[in-house]
């Protein structure tokens, strides 16, 4: 009788730690897959905290989202536990945690930290808090745990899944260089845009009259519009690299939801100001962000967020 109830608990205590552990790996892989669309906010990342540039970003961003999906495929079918899964998750987790301290020690705990993408907002210290409760199960599950053994015969297929694995971000998301110059070497727009509207009808702050002399770049963003929060995140990591670029900002929507948009992307030092209705579609366009390179009311340049690079910004300021 007490062989068996032993017997049971052992068996439950197996069937618990499977699971659990499978569905550590779930996060992993939910985690990973989540910022590859868009992928944008955790490229800028890297960039933001100086440890790499624009070029690099995208191909580090792309390994790390692999190196998730690799943890989180182990920790799902419970293999190779002791050997790859826990140390590269323990080590994974504890660079995310500095990275998080370090994030709120130079910005505060404002913003999305970006640990599920855009689809599962977390501030920096719940994003912590979420990491050292999976250490805690790492640490459990390494004392406890040493999952299931692999046959020789498909160790080849594991190695198989393992490169395909690393290659997958890139080959679902691939890696876009090309646009490095691309909208200055197109043919200028020359097109002259009214600004008198916005001097005439923009609240909250009065637009200097200076926007319509020399070279600016002026912005147009919806505060709803989930891509004008990513184009204000490089925005503002572009900003922080070089104060001196003129970053004009034109925001529409209600004044309410501006808190909400500075605590996303911290760009509350930019210049800017609001202009509703008709007037912003009459300068903008119904398709947002918008982005002008302006010199003296004449559009130059109207630029995709995605293509917008600090190098050739500062060129054309030249």
């Amino acid at each position: 009788m007490k062989n068996a109830f032993f017997i049971h608990f052992f068996m439950l205590k197996k069937i618990f730690l499977t699971v659990l552990c499978s569905l550590l790996g779930l996060v992993f892989i939910i985690s990973g897959y989540l910022k590859l669309y868009p992928i944008e906010p955790f490229e800028y990342t890297f960039v933001d905290i100086g440890i790499f540039n624009w070029q690099a970003a995208p191909f580090i961003a792309r390994f790390l989202i692999g190196l998730e999906l690799f943890i989180g495929f182990f920790l799902l079918f419970n293999i190779y536990l002791h050997k790859l899964a826990y140390k590269s998750g323990v080590i994974v987790l504890l660079i995310f945690c500095m990275y998080l301290v370090l994030l709120i020690f130079l910005s505060g705990n404002k913003g999305n930290c970006g640990c599920f993408g855009t689809y599962f907002q977390m501030t920096p210290l719940q994003a912590l808090i979420k990491n050292i409760i999976m250490l805690g199960i790492f640490f459990v599950l390494l004392k406890f745990h040493n999952g299931w053994k692999v046959a020789k015969k498909i160790r080849y297929i594991i190695i198989l899944v393992i490169v395909t694995i690393f290659i997958l971000p890139f080959v679902l998301n691939p890696v876009q260089l090309d646009y490095s110059e691309a909208y200055l070497n197109k043919p200028e727009n020359n097109s002259y845009i009214p600004l008198d509207s916005l001097y005439k009808s923009a609240t909250l702050n009065v637009p200097p009259k200076s926007l319509s002399t020399n070279k600016h770049i002026i912005v147009f963003f919806s505060l709803k519009c989930k891509y004008c929060r990513i184009a204000a995140n490089k925005i503002r990591i572009i900003h922080k690299r070089n104060s001196k670029i003129p970053f004009y900002f034109v925001f529409n929507g209600e004044e309410q939801d501006l808190k909400q948009f500075f605590e996303n992307t911290d760009t509350e030092d930019i210049p800017h100001c609001m202009l509703l209705g008709r007037n912003f579609v009459y300068l903008a366009g119904v398709e947002l962000p918008v982005i002008y390179l302006i010199n003296n009311s004449i559009v130059e340049h109207q630029v995709n967020y995605l293509d917008l690079d600090q190098e050739n910004l500062e060129n054309w300021l030249k």
